[in-house]
């Protein structure tokens, strides 16, 4: 599954039956980070009727789960923040944490209503998110003798999913690549036959990197 996250605040806004729904969606690190967004929205919007949030952690470590939270911050139980945290959820967002705020237009939208109208405005915030897609990667560096770089060149610029960084020219060819960290494996013995096992190949971090998705 991909995950995605974004990069800065965003919002959008529905009118429903005259009502307001105002949703801020905003990166969040941790929970501290979460938690403090939503206060400061409840600040901004101090005058509205409610604040509802949820919110969607990446794990502290590899292999860990995401924490989700939700609240309905007065509305009708199950009205608000499960059905914000369910939108977030099918975007495979994380690492996002996002405040819809509600400005009562004295009609009732009942319990369906409610629900679909706080989706509707999470929704309509991400629309107008900049989506990053999160990505673990390993780092390969390569020293290689200038004969073989033209070969290891075109190699590279075939594969879509390598990060190539700009070659380093001196007494020999050095070029620093990102794969992902599944396939590392598999490029290393790649690399080997491209360059004939005649370049120095050296594995490093792997390391955690944002692309741009296309918008919802």
């Amino acid at each position: 599954m991909m995950i995605k996250t974004i990069e800065k605040r965003a919002m959008g806004e529905i009118v429903v039956k005259k009502s307001r729904f105002i949703a801020n969606i905003a990166p969040a690190a941790d929970k501290q980070e979460a938690e403090s967004f939503i206060a400061q929205m409840k600040k901004e919007y101090w005058d509205a009727r409610h604040n509802c949030s949820a919110y969607i952690l990446l794990p502290e470590t590899e292999g860990g789960s995401l924490y989700v939270h939700s609240s309905d911050d007065g509305e009708p139980a199950g009205t608000a923040g499960k059905p914000m945290l369910s939108v977030l959820q099918g975007a495979d967002v994380a690492g996002i944490v996002v405040v819809v705020t509600r400005y009562f237009g004295g009609v009732l939208l009942g319990t369906g209503g409610l629900i679909r109208a706080y989706q509707d405005a999470v929704t309509e915030g991400l629309k107008s998110a900049e989506l990053l897609e999160q990505k673990r990667v390993r780092q390969i560096t390569m020293t290689l003798d200038y004969t073989l770089w033209g070969k290891l060149q075109s190699f590279l610029m075939q594969q879509e999913d390598i990060i190539c960084n700009d070659p380093e020219y001196a007494e020999n060819v050095k070029v620093s690549i990102l794969v992902p960290s599944a396939l590392t494996e598999g490029y290393v013995e790649k690399l080997i036959q491209t360059t004939n096992g005649k370049a120095v190949i050296e594995q490093g971090d792997e390391l955690m990197i944002n692309q741009p998705v296309s918008v919802m």
